[in-house]
C-alpha cells in the first residue's frame, strides 16, 4: 500500500471472518496484508488490499468496540454499501460471477455514466463496482 492509499477505509463486520477474507480474495481480489487473532481464532482486525484500496475486517466481537456493529444478515439488510472504482468492470463482473456472488443488480449502463453492477457478499454486505469516476 503506497503513502497515496485512500484515506476513508470501510470497516466491515462479519460472522464468519475467515470465509470473508478467502471470498474477498476470490470475488474480488483483495489480498490480506494484516491479520490479526484474537480470543477463539476470532479474527480481531483484518487489513485487506486491492491496489491503492484498503478494507478492514472483524469477527463479531463483544468489547468496547464491537459492540456497536452487527452483520446485515444479523440485521436482515445492509445499511451501507460499497462503490469501487475498476478499469475492466466486465473482468470484475466475471470474477464476482464465477466466485458465486449474489448479483444484485446485473451488468448494466448507468444512467449518470459509465457500466456498473451490484452483488452482496458471503456476510451479507452490498458492493457496487463501476468504470464511472465520480472525482
Amino acid at each position: 500500500m503506497s503513502e497515496q492509499g485512500a484515506k476513508l477505509i470501510p470497516n466491515l463486520v462479519y460472522e464468519d471472518a475467515d470465509a470473508a477474507i478467502e471470498w474477498l480474495d476470490k470475488a474480488i481480489g483483495f489480498n490480506c496484508s494484516l491479520r490479526v487473532e484474537g480470543e477463539g481464532g476470532a479474527i480481531a482486525h483484518a487489513q485487506l488490499v486491492n491496489g491503492d484500496t484498503m478494507i478492514m475486517l472483524s469477527s463479531e466481537r463483544t468489547d468496547e468496540f464491537g459492540k456497536h456493529f452487527k452483520t446485515p444478515d444479523q440485521l436482515g439488510t445492509s445499511t451501507q454499501g460499497i462503490y469501487l472504482v475498476v478499469d475492466n468492470i466486465a473482468a470484475y463482473y466475471n470474477r464476482a460471477q464465477a466466485a458465486g456472488a449474489k448479483i444484485v443488480m446485473p451488468l448494466r449502463a448507468q444512467d449518470y455514466g459509465g457500466e456498473g453492477f451490484t452483488v452482496r457478499d458471503c456476510g451479507g454486505h452490498i458492493w457496487s463496482f463501476g468504470d464511472y469516476n465520480p472525482w
